[in-house]
Parts: structure tokens; C-alpha cells; sequence
């Protein structure tokens, strides 16, 4: 029935109002909101432009991120806004100044109500000067509805009653998250065309007491207290390889149908980089941004990279065309393998790669060295929005990589 939903929405979309007049969509600042859980909204800008050729492009802002999009299609007085790499999209019906619809992923079958209005500059309001600062590091504990609880540690900068940072996990980072605190309450979101999350806490000095909501599909309690000194366990400890193994093994397709292994001679004497991914993934997409570059910077050495893809798509052909769509917009000249379509059940991932003792994140990169065995494993990805993170992250990994090309 969902299916029918969406195709009964787009024909409706693009074939309601012919008679209509050409309606423009305003350029300069949008304030969008999505409807989440609790019919709470969740907000963010964005820049529409017009170019010299007609077409229209959005800039959209969380924190110190800029996603730039191109790929709009309008008709008549509908509008169709498709996030790069993702698969989410906003669709809905406008006026100049105005967009009302849906924010809709398909293959996971997820759909929020969706509004826009042109010339609000501010993401939230705020209902008077802050009582207290909290800038800096803070312990976390989110209590899920349903499912174990797990520690976060925020970090966050706040200038004025402007906030911005994010919650590191040990499966990875939350990214940019933007927002405000106002009296003795603090907001902040982030949306990306993958994820929609909002945060709403109560503040004193050293504490805060909130809800998370991830969509309308999951609500989260969550505790914090300030702790400077708080760290996560070592992402380098949490995933590992089986007692009696000592290399990773597995046969996957291309795009082009082509089995593809560690065995195989182009990968021979050379350090592999393993990155188990998926494109529907936002800390994937950092990471793979991040060896694309890598593999650029050092395309003389003997270094290799395989991904190994998991989608929600539940077709083959609708799983490679996220594929190529990934590698199309961020220029991947690497292999990405097709290792599970129809779900990303980390049980039935880990069952695709037995050596692993779980496949506990998506990413999980795995670095092998030049005679196939493995030498390290990283669990999840500390992505630009982790600041100082990020950079030790590279540091290491650059140092850990020269290492294994010396041997």
C-alpha cells in the first residue's frame, strides 16, 4: 500500500494544475521544518538560487556544513527536491513564497510532513537570554524506548544563544547539529536527506535532560552531565577477528557483475583498506569522501580500497543504482561490492563475514596489510563534525597506513 501511496503522489504531483499560472519559487532563505515524532517540528535553512539557464539550486546549512543541491524538478506548482547520494526527497506543492509536502524514503518506507517558508532566517526561536553556557564536553547516557541504553560524549560550542556540535558514539557521530539555548532549554537538529534528528533538553550548569527524536520512528530519553574528562571506549578494540583467524575472505559482486575478492592479483602486495558501508549511511558517506581524497593524495603507493555495500534497496538493480549514484557524485573510482540488499541487519552482515566477531557499525574498515593479514579494525567513523577528532582520526590513520607500506 505504501508503494501505491508514493506512485499515486507523484502522478498526482506532476499531472494536478495544468491550468494554473507559472508560479516562481523566491529565491534567498527558506525555513523548512519536518513533523517527527510527538508532532514535534524539526528545523532547517536553506539558500534557493536561480542560475542564469532557469534552473534552480539549494544550498542547505546545518552548523559549519553546506550541502550543495542541483538536482530540483519543478512543474507547474509542484517541486520535487532530491538530497545528493541519498535517496530522500521533499516533494510537495508551492506557492512563491511557500512549500507544503513530504520528506519521503523510499526503500525504507518512511515518510514526514513537510513545510517551507521563504525569508526566516532563524532555525529556532528564542524565548529569552540563556540562563547558562554549555560549551564543552558532556557525559551521556540515551535511553532508546525500546532496546539497551548507550553512552554518548557531546561536545558542543555555544557563542551568544547560538549552539553548535554533535554526540559521539562508539558506532559514530551524530554530524553537524545546529540550534539555540533559550532560557533554561536547549534545541538543536540535523538534516542531511538521511537523517532528521532533533534534540530538546532541559540545562542547568552541569547537566541536561532530553529527548532525541530520530524521524516519527524512534524516541529516545537521554542524561548528560558535564564531564571534561570523558571518553569513549577504543574504536580499534570493539570489532576483531575470530580466534584462528588472521584474514579477512569474502567474494562479492561489482556493478558489472564481477566476483571480486582479497585473492585477487590486483590487490596483491599491496595495503587494502576495507570499508564495510552502505549508501544510506551519513557516517559512511564522510568516510568515503574521506578515502576518495586519501586515494587521490596518494595514488603512487601501494594502497587499495574495497567497499563492501549493505542496502535497504529491495531489488539488486535498485541496490547498484545507489551504488552508482554514490560513485557518480562523489567520484568513488574504487570497487563498491554488493554484500546484502533487502535490509541492513548487522546479524545477518556479520553472517556474511564470519571471521568478524559482529559487525557492530556501519562503517567498519578493516586494514590489511601487504601479505593479506589483518592489522587493524576501526568500529564506526569520527567525521568532520567531531573538530579535533576528525584530525587525530587522520593523523593516525595516515601514520598507521606509511607504517605497513614500509614493511
Amino acid at each position: 500500500m505504501k508503494h501505491i501511496f508514493f506512485i499515486l503522489f507523484l502522478f498526482t504531483l506532476f499531472n494536478s494544475c495544468k491550468d494554473s499560472n507559472a508560479i516562481v519559487l523566491e529565491e534567498g532563505i527558506w525555513l523548512a521544518q519536518l513533523e517527527v515524532g510527538d508532532h514535534q517540528l524539526l528545523p532547517f535553512n536553506f539558500n534557493l538560487k536561480n542560475t542564469a539557464s532557469g534552473a534552480n539550486t539549494i544550498e542547505l546549512y546545518n552548523a559549519d556544513e553546506t550541502i550543495f543541491i542541483d538536482e530540483i524538478k519543478v512543474m507547474k506548482d509542484s517541486v520535487v527536491i532530491r538530497l545528493p547520494v541519498f535517496e530522500g526527497y521533499l516533494a510537495g506543492k508551492f506557492t512563491d513564497k511557500e512549500i507544503k509536502g513530504k520528506f519521503i524514503k523510499e526503500n525504507e518506507e518512511r515518510v514526514l510532513p513537510f513545510k517551507a517558508v521563504h525569508g526566516i532566517e532563524e532555525r529556532f526561536k528564542s524565548s529569552g537570554i540563556p540562563n547558562t553556557n554549555i560549551s564543552g564536553d558532556w557525559e551521556v547516557e540515551f535511553k532508546p524506548e525500546k532496546g539497551e541504553s548507550y553512552m554518548a560524549k557531546g561536545s558542543f560550542r555555544q557563542v551568544d544563544d547560538k549552539v553548535s556540535g554533535t554526540f559521539r558514539t562508539a558506532t559514530g557521530d551524530y554530524r553537524f547539529l545546529e540550534g539555540i539555548n533559550s532560557v533554561d532549554s536547549v534545541k538543536f537538529s540535523t538534516f542531511d536527506g538521511a537523517r532528521a534528528y532533533l534534540f530538546k533538553a532541559k540545562t542547568t550548569d552541569s547537566s541536561m535532560v532530553g529527548v532525541f527524536y530520530s524521524g516519527k520512528h524512534s524516541k529516545e530519553f537521554f542524561v548528560a552531565k558535564r564531564n571534561e574528562n570523558y571518553e569513549l571506549p577504543n574504536s580499534e578494540a570493539l570489532t576483531y577477528l575470530k580466534r584462528g583467524y588472521d584474514r579477512l575472505s569474502f567474494s562479492f559482486p561489482d556493478s558489472e557483475g564481477n566476483l571480486v575478492s582479497l585473492t585477487d592479483p590486483v590487490f596483491k602486495d599491496k595495503v587494502v583498506i576495507v570499508q564495510i558501508m552502505g549508501t544510506w549511511c551519513p557516517n559512511c558517506l564522510d568516510e568515503t569522501k574521506f578515502l576518495v581524497d586519501y586515494v587521490e593524495k596518494h595514488s603512487n603507493e601501494k594502497i587499495a580500497v574495497i567497499a563492501l555495500a549493505f542496502e535497504y534497496a529491495k531489488t539488486k538493480e535498485a541496490a547498484y543504482k545507489s551504488i552508482n549514484r554514490l560513485k557518480d557524485r562523489i567520484g568513488v573510482q574504487y570497487p563498491i561490492l554488493l554484500a546484502q540488499y533487502g535490509g541492513i541487519d548487522k546479524e545477518m552482515a556479520q553472517k556474511k563475514l564470519p571471521m568478524l566477531n559482529h559487525v557492530l557499525s556501519f562503517p567498519t574498515t578493516i586494514i590489511v596489510g601487504k601479505k593479506g593479514e589483518v592489522q587493524k579494525i576501526y568500529t564506526g567513523f569520527n567525521g568532520p563534525a567531531t573538530g579535533s577528532n576528525y584530525d587525530s582520526f587522520k593523523k593516525d590513520f595516515h601514520n598507521f597506513i606509511l607504517q605497513l607500506l614500509e614493511v
